[in-house]
């Protein structure tokens, strides 16, 4: 991802521009975008940390502890 020079890069505004604009391009290829949910309702196999199952009662507690 550097080229030889790497202060060659900052020396225009439009290669650094550039640069990062292919830096990002590549850990969006490499990584991706995700997933945005809205919904409430967990998963099917849904745990917590101690490996009980996760449901809407225990999201509207939280949700309670977060909101005030």
């Amino acid at each position: 991802m550097l080229p030889r020079r790497p202060s060659a890069i900052f020396r225009s505004r439009w290669a650094a521009l550039l640069w990062a604009a292919g830096v990002l391009w590549t850990a969006v290829s490499v990584a991706g975008v995700g997933q945005s949910s809205n919904t409430a309702a967990p998963a099917d196999n849904a745990v917590d940390a101690l490996g009980q199952p996760i449901d809407n009662a225990d999201l509207d507690v939280l949700r309670n502890v977060i909101g005030g």
